[in-house]
Protein backbone atom coordinates (compact mmCIF):
# COMPACT_ATOMS: atom_id res chain seq x y z
CA UNK A 1 0.00 0.00 0.00
CA UNK A 2 1.24 3.81 -0.92
CA UNK A 3 0.75 6.37 0.88
CA UNK A 4 0.95 9.78 -1.42
CA UNK A 5 2.45 12.89 -0.46
CA UNK A 6 0.04 14.81 1.85
CA UNK A 7 -2.92 12.92 1.71
CA UNK A 8 -1.65 10.22 3.86
CA UNK A 9 -0.60 12.82 6.90
CA UNK A 10 -4.00 14.71 6.25
CA UNK A 11 -5.49 11.19 7.10
CA UNK A 12 -3.57 10.57 10.01
CA UNK A 13 -4.65 13.89 11.34
CA UNK A 14 -8.12 13.51 10.69
CA UNK A 15 -8.45 10.18 12.08
CA UNK A 16 -6.47 11.82 15.23
CA UNK A 17 -8.65 14.30 15.97
CA UNK A 18 -12.02 11.86 15.03
CA UNK A 19 -10.82 9.36 18.08
CA UNK A 20 -10.14 13.42 19.81
CA UNK A 21 -13.53 14.19 19.67
CA UNK A 22 -15.38 10.93 20.03
CA UNK A 23 -17.68 11.19 17.99
CA UNK A 24 -18.41 12.02 14.38
CA UNK A 25 -20.96 15.12 14.94
CA UNK A 26 -17.94 16.18 17.49
CA UNK A 27 -15.41 16.08 14.74
CA UNK A 28 -17.67 17.27 12.42
CA UNK A 29 -18.14 20.46 14.52
CA UNK A 30 -14.41 20.62 14.99
CA UNK A 31 -13.56 20.48 10.97
CA UNK A 32 -16.42 22.65 10.36
CA UNK A 33 -18.15 20.32 8.27
CA UNK A 34 -21.54 17.96 8.30
CA UNK A 35 -21.41 14.62 9.98
CA UNK A 36 -22.26 12.60 6.75
CA UNK A 37 -19.06 14.33 5.29
CA UNK A 38 -17.03 13.15 8.22
CA UNK A 39 -18.61 9.55 8.01
CA UNK A 40 -18.04 9.71 4.58
CA UNK A 41 -14.36 10.74 4.55
CA UNK A 42 -14.06 8.03 7.50
CA UNK A 43 -14.89 5.28 5.30
CA UNK A 44 -13.20 6.47 2.22
CA UNK A 45 -10.12 6.20 4.41
CA UNK A 46 -11.06 2.28 5.41
CA UNK A 47 -12.07 1.40 1.89
CA UNK A 48 -8.23 2.97 0.86
CA UNK A 49 -6.78 1.07 4.12
CA UNK A 50 -8.59 -2.20 3.11
CA UNK A 51 -9.47 -2.31 7.31
CA UNK A 52 -12.38 -1.42 9.63
CA UNK A 53 -10.51 1.43 11.73
CA UNK A 54 -13.77 2.15 14.40
CA UNK A 55 -16.98 0.30 16.10
CA UNK A 56 -19.23 2.58 15.97
CA UNK A 57 -22.28 2.64 18.26
CA UNK A 58 -25.00 5.56 18.22
CA UNK A 59 -23.24 6.72 21.05
CA UNK A 60 -19.63 6.20 21.03
CA UNK A 61 -16.83 5.31 18.80
CA UNK A 62 -14.42 2.34 19.66
CA UNK A 63 -11.17 1.71 18.12
CA UNK A 64 -10.84 -1.67 16.28
CA UNK A 65 -7.54 -3.24 16.72
CA UNK A 66 -6.35 -1.67 12.97
CA UNK A 67 -7.62 1.45 14.68
CA UNK A 68 -5.19 1.47 17.44
CA UNK A 69 -2.40 0.81 15.36
CA UNK A 70 -3.29 3.88 13.39
CA UNK A 71 -3.41 6.11 16.04
CA UNK A 72 -0.50 4.85 17.83
CA UNK A 73 1.82 4.76 15.13
CA UNK A 74 0.57 7.60 13.34
CA UNK A 75 0.81 9.92 16.48
CA UNK A 76 4.60 9.01 16.03
CA UNK A 77 4.71 10.11 12.51
CA UNK A 78 3.22 12.86 12.56
CA UNK A 79 5.16 14.23 15.93
CA UNK A 80 8.16 13.24 13.52
CA UNK A 81 7.18 15.30 10.85
CA UNK A 82 6.47 18.11 12.91
CA UNK A 83 10.18 17.84 14.80
CA UNK A 84 11.62 17.80 10.86
CA UNK A 85 9.60 20.98 10.14
CA UNK A 86 10.64 22.40 12.78
CA UNK A 87 14.31 21.90 12.09
CA UNK A 88 13.94 22.82 8.66
CA UNK A 89 12.58 26.61 9.74
CA UNK A 90 14.71 27.25 12.16
CA UNK A 91 12.33 27.51 14.82
CA UNK A 92 13.52 24.48 17.48
CA UNK A 93 14.96 27.12 19.98
CA UNK A 94 11.52 29.10 19.80
CA UNK A 95 8.79 26.54 21.22
CA UNK A 96 5.36 27.34 19.85
CA UNK A 97 2.09 26.07 19.32
CA UNK A 98 -1.07 24.44 20.95
CA UNK A 99 -0.03 22.13 23.85
CA UNK A 100 -2.47 19.93 25.69
CA UNK A 101 -1.35 19.09 29.43
CA UNK A 102 -3.30 16.30 31.48
CA UNK A 103 -3.53 15.90 35.48
CA UNK A 104 -5.67 15.19 38.64
CA UNK A 105 -8.17 18.00 39.75
CA UNK A 106 -6.65 18.38 42.89
CA UNK A 107 -2.63 18.54 42.29
CA UNK A 108 -3.78 20.16 39.02
CA UNK A 109 -5.31 22.91 40.59
CA UNK A 110 -2.84 23.22 43.27
CA UNK A 111 -0.18 22.76 42.17
CA UNK A 112 0.21 22.70 38.70
CA UNK A 113 -1.75 25.68 37.58
CA UNK A 114 0.90 27.98 39.56
CA UNK A 115 3.51 25.95 37.28
CA UNK A 116 1.24 26.65 34.03
CA UNK A 117 1.14 30.55 34.96
CA UNK A 118 4.82 30.82 35.21
CA UNK A 119 5.54 28.85 32.18
CA UNK A 120 3.04 30.89 30.12
CA UNK A 121 5.02 34.25 30.84
CA UNK A 122 8.66 32.43 29.83
CA UNK A 123 7.25 31.22 26.71
CA UNK A 124 4.42 33.70 25.49
CA UNK A 125 4.39 31.53 21.91
CA UNK A 126 2.63 28.44 23.49
CA UNK A 127 -0.50 28.06 24.42
CA UNK A 128 -1.39 25.84 27.41
CA UNK A 129 -4.58 24.10 27.82
CA UNK A 130 -5.07 22.58 31.04
CA UNK A 131 -7.34 19.47 31.41
CA UNK A 132 -8.11 18.17 34.77
CA UNK A 133 -10.00 15.18 35.76
CA UNK A 134 -10.76 12.21 37.93
CA UNK A 135 -9.75 9.62 35.61
CA UNK A 136 -6.45 8.44 34.30
CA UNK A 137 -6.06 10.16 30.42
CA UNK A 138 -4.70 8.12 27.93
CA UNK A 139 -2.25 10.30 25.98
CA UNK A 140 -2.17 9.21 22.18
CA UNK A 141 -5.82 8.45 21.89
CA UNK A 142 -6.99 11.81 24.12
CA UNK A 143 -4.56 13.94 22.20
CA UNK A 144 -2.18 15.15 25.18
CA UNK A 145 1.13 16.36 24.74
CA UNK A 146 1.67 15.78 28.84
CA UNK A 147 0.09 13.77 31.46
CA UNK A 148 0.92 14.15 35.64
CA UNK A 149 0.62 10.95 36.86
CA UNK A 150 0.84 9.35 40.59
CA UNK A 151 3.53 6.24 39.84
CA UNK A 152 5.15 5.04 37.22
CA UNK A 153 2.69 4.48 33.90
CA UNK A 154 2.51 0.89 32.81
CA UNK A 155 2.57 1.95 29.00
CA UNK A 156 5.83 0.70 28.34
CA UNK A 157 5.63 2.32 24.68
CA UNK A 158 5.56 5.80 26.69
CA UNK A 159 8.67 7.70 28.22
CA UNK A 160 8.40 8.58 31.90
CA UNK A 161 10.48 11.28 34.37
CA UNK A 162 9.82 11.64 37.85
CA UNK A 163 9.07 15.46 38.93
CA UNK A 164 8.28 14.91 42.30
CA UNK A 165 8.39 12.56 45.40
CA UNK A 166 5.08 11.90 46.98
CA UNK A 167 4.36 10.02 49.85
CA UNK A 168 1.30 8.53 51.32
CA UNK A 169 0.55 8.52 54.92
CA UNK A 170 -2.74 8.62 57.95
CA UNK A 171 -3.61 11.79 59.55
CA UNK A 172 -6.86 12.87 61.18
CA UNK A 173 -7.94 16.14 63.01
CA UNK A 174 -6.91 16.11 66.88
CA UNK A 175 -11.10 16.50 67.78
CA UNK A 176 -11.51 13.13 66.23
CA UNK A 177 -8.04 11.35 67.90
CA UNK A 178 -8.94 13.09 71.62
CA UNK A 179 -12.49 11.15 71.15
CA UNK A 180 -10.85 7.96 69.20
CA UNK A 181 -7.94 7.44 70.72
CA UNK A 182 -5.03 6.71 68.31
CA UNK A 183 -4.41 3.35 67.38
CA UNK A 184 -1.52 1.95 67.99
CA UNK A 185 -1.17 -0.81 65.50
CA UNK A 186 -2.30 -1.15 61.58
CA UNK A 187 -5.15 -3.61 63.09
CA UNK A 188 -6.51 -1.18 65.77
CA UNK A 189 -7.94 1.04 62.54
CA UNK A 190 -10.89 -1.41 61.83
CA UNK A 191 -12.33 -0.48 64.92
CA UNK A 192 -11.79 3.50 63.77
CA UNK A 193 -14.32 5.36 61.60
CA UNK A 194 -12.08 5.70 58.22
CA UNK A 195 -12.66 8.01 54.94
CA UNK A 196 -11.92 7.11 51.46
CA UNK A 197 -11.42 8.60 48.52
CA UNK A 198 -12.83 5.63 45.62
CA UNK A 199 -10.07 5.67 43.13
CA UNK A 200 -10.81 1.62 41.86
CA UNK A 201 -12.08 -1.52 43.38
CA UNK A 202 -9.05 -3.13 43.80
CA UNK A 203 -8.15 -0.41 46.68
CA UNK A 204 -11.04 0.89 47.96
CA UNK A 205 -11.38 0.19 51.79
CA UNK A 206 -7.84 -1.52 51.81
CA UNK A 207 -4.66 -0.08 53.58
CA UNK A 208 -1.35 -1.87 53.36
CA UNK A 209 0.92 -0.41 55.25
CA UNK A 210 4.80 -1.40 56.15
CA UNK A 211 7.25 -1.21 58.70
CA UNK A 212 10.88 -2.61 57.92
CA UNK A 213 10.24 -6.13 56.90
CA UNK A 214 6.37 -6.14 58.28
CA UNK A 215 3.92 -5.78 56.08
CA UNK A 216 -0.19 -5.70 56.70
CA UNK A 217 -2.57 -5.31 54.72
CA UNK A 218 -6.16 -3.70 56.93
CA UNK A 219 -9.43 -3.75 55.75
CA UNK A 220 -10.96 -0.39 57.30
CA UNK A 221 -14.39 0.58 57.20
CA UNK A 222 -15.93 4.03 57.63
CA UNK A 223 -19.18 6.75 56.84
CA UNK A 224 -18.15 8.75 54.55
CA UNK A 225 -16.20 8.07 51.33
CA UNK A 226 -16.27 9.98 47.47
CA UNK A 227 -14.29 9.98 44.32
CA UNK A 228 -13.15 13.77 45.29
CA UNK A 229 -10.41 14.05 47.56
CA UNK A 230 -11.44 17.84 48.38
CA UNK A 231 -14.52 16.54 50.19
CA UNK A 232 -12.57 14.52 52.07
CA UNK A 233 -10.72 16.51 53.06
CA UNK A 234 -13.00 18.48 54.72
CA UNK A 235 -14.58 15.40 56.41
CA UNK A 236 -11.56 14.64 57.73
CA UNK A 237 -10.80 18.44 59.20
CA UNK A 238 -14.37 18.28 60.12
CA UNK A 239 -13.36 14.94 62.67
CA UNK A 240 -15.15 12.24 61.02
CA UNK A 241 -12.13 9.97 60.60
CA UNK A 242 -9.13 8.75 59.49
CA UNK A 243 -7.62 9.62 56.11
CA UNK A 244 -5.30 8.52 53.49
CA UNK A 245 -3.51 11.59 52.08
CA UNK A 246 -0.24 12.33 50.16
CA UNK A 247 2.27 14.27 51.39
CA UNK A 248 1.54 17.02 48.99
CA UNK A 249 -2.28 17.42 49.64
CA UNK A 250 -2.04 17.90 53.88
CA UNK A 251 1.27 18.92 54.63
CA UNK A 252 0.36 22.63 55.21
CA UNK A 253 -2.58 20.96 57.49
CA UNK A 254 -0.02 19.37 59.63
CA UNK A 255 2.38 21.87 60.03
CA UNK A 256 -0.35 23.66 61.45
CA UNK A 257 -1.43 21.27 63.87
CA UNK A 258 -5.55 20.56 62.18
CA UNK A 259 -4.02 17.25 61.15
CA UNK A 260 -1.78 15.21 63.27
CA UNK A 261 -0.24 11.87 61.47
CA UNK A 262 -1.49 8.28 62.53
CA UNK A 263 1.02 5.30 62.98
CA UNK A 264 3.73 7.73 61.81
CA UNK A 265 6.15 4.53 62.48
CA UNK A 266 4.76 2.90 59.13
CA UNK A 267 4.57 3.45 55.87
CA UNK A 268 2.21 3.65 52.72
CA UNK A 269 3.11 2.44 49.46
CA UNK A 270 4.56 5.99 47.17
CA UNK A 271 3.25 7.55 44.92
CA UNK A 272 5.52 9.52 43.32
CA UNK A 273 4.83 12.09 40.53
CA UNK A 274 5.98 11.41 36.55
CA UNK A 275 5.22 13.31 33.88
CA UNK A 276 4.49 11.21 31.10
CA UNK A 277 4.87 11.62 26.93
CA UNK A 278 5.69 10.42 23.77
CA UNK A 279 9.18 8.56 23.57
CA UNK A 280 12.26 11.21 23.73
CA UNK A 281 12.69 10.81 19.99
CA UNK A 282 9.20 12.16 19.44
CA UNK A 283 8.65 14.78 21.30
CA UNK A 284 8.23 18.43 19.97
CA UNK A 285 10.09 21.43 21.26
CA UNK A 286 7.23 23.04 23.01
CA UNK A 287 6.68 19.62 24.89
CA UNK A 288 10.43 19.26 25.52
CA UNK A 289 10.46 22.76 26.64
CA UNK A 290 7.27 22.47 29.46
CA UNK A 291 8.91 19.00 30.61
CA UNK A 292 12.54 20.76 31.46
CA UNK A 293 10.21 23.76 32.51
CA UNK A 294 8.41 21.53 34.99
CA UNK A 295 11.53 18.87 36.40
CA UNK A 296 13.15 22.52 37.19
CA UNK A 297 9.39 23.63 39.24
CA UNK A 298 9.80 20.73 41.01
CA UNK A 299 13.59 19.70 41.61
CA UNK A 300 13.35 20.93 45.52
CA UNK A 301 10.53 18.49 46.33
CA UNK A 302 12.98 15.96 44.58
CA UNK A 303 16.09 16.79 46.90
CA UNK A 304 14.33 18.01 49.83
CA UNK A 305 12.15 14.90 50.15
CA UNK A 306 14.19 12.33 51.97
CA UNK A 307 15.41 15.19 54.66
CA UNK A 308 12.19 17.05 55.47
CA UNK A 309 9.25 15.72 57.35
CA UNK A 310 6.64 16.09 54.93
CA UNK A 311 8.60 16.11 51.50
CA UNK A 312 9.46 20.26 51.30
CA UNK A 313 5.57 20.64 50.46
Amino acid sequence: MSMTGGAGFSDLAFFALLVRQGSLAAAAQELGLTPPAVSKRLAALEKRLGVRLLQRTTRRLSLTPEGELYLVDGAQVLQELERLERRVAGSRATPAGLLRVNATLGFGRRQLAPALSAFACTYPEVEVQLHLSDKPAHLVEQGFDLLLRFGEPPDARLSARRLAENRRLLCAAPAYLQAAGQPRTPRELARHRCLFIRESDETYGTWQLRQGARQETVKVRGPLSSNDGESVLAWGLDGQGILLRSVWDVAPLLRAGRLLPVLPDWSLPPADIYAVFAPRSQISAKTRALLDFLLDWFKPYRERGAAEPYGGW
